[in-house]
């Protein structure tokens, strides 16, 4: 099933299932559920607890928002089907949260700030780098109706940079902000950015500098189409998982 099926990712989630035979979509969950909808031959509910009892799916692949995820992974792990998060805003505690009520359960689940492919290179890519290049600042760019800043892309590529960088506060040290945010949001010494803009899906520069030189590592998703390789695999292994896998990365040999 789908949570947010009647969304732009949800959309492209069923397109996805639908073409995929080994895979059977049963349905979605929607707060806005359409007339014709509700005669079609995979129904959409309007109550995430109401759909997971009544259709009793393997897999739930929720692409909400922020304020409703946590509860619907915690709902799903409760009712014994594998959560598959493309929704972004859960902190690190709230993923801890949910991993222990995963190994209770005996269930497995994934939960990717990014399923694109070339985005998880561009995050490895990014890491490897700053080993060497320390001196680093992270631009995102989404479309205007995106509800969390920085993105959940830009925060796991600052978890990544941060495992192999020492902390260095960059910048001059008595800089002074006279405009305030206009140097970004803080973390572990250096700076993400946020931009939202219409026409804009999902892209993300990080850039490093050294002695008389910079490197930018850069990836864009121009289409939403581009995420579902990512999802097709997290659906078709996280049931031989236990405890939620957080970053699409650790699913990829």
């Amino acid at each position: 099933m789908v949570s947010g099926a009647n969304g732009r990712m949800g959309r492209e989630v069923v397109k996805m299932l639908k073409k995929d035979d080994d895979l059977l979509y049963v349905g979605g969950i929607d707060p806005i559920v359409s007339s014709q909808q509700e005669t079609d031959d995979n129904p959409i509910y309007q109550r995430l607890e109401e759909a997971l009892i009544a259709e009793k799916p393997d897999v739930i692949v929720d692409f909400t928002n922020p304020h409703v995820v946590k509860d619907n992974v915690r709902t799903a792990i409760e009712l014994g089907v594998s959560p598959v998060v493309g929704t972004t805003g859960l902190t690190l505690e709230d993923i801890l949260i949910l991993d222990k009520l995963a190994k209770e359960h005996e269930i497995g689940g994934v939960i990717a700030p990014n399923f694109a492919i070339g985005a998880v290179l561009m995050m490895k890519f990014a890491q490897t780098a700053a080993k060497y290049m320390p001196n680093v600042e992270i631009i995102e760019y989404h479309h205007d109706q995106k509800l969390d800043a920085p993105s959940g892309t830009a925060l796991k590529t600052a978890e990544l940079i941060q495992q192999v960088r020492k902390e260095l506060k960059q910048g001059h040290p008595n800089e002074k902000e006279t405009l305030i945010g206009a140097r970004g949001g803080a973390f572990s010494g250096f700076r993400i950015h946020s931009v939202r803009l219409p026409g804009l899906v999902a892209h993300q520069e990080v850039i490093l500098g050294d002695l008389g030189q910079t490197l930018t590592i850069r990836h864009d998703s121009i289409d939403r189409e581009s995420f579902m390789p990512g999802v097709n695999l997290a659906i078709k292994k996280v049931k031989s998982l236990r405890g939620i896998i957080y970053g699409l990365e650790h699913l990829l040999n």
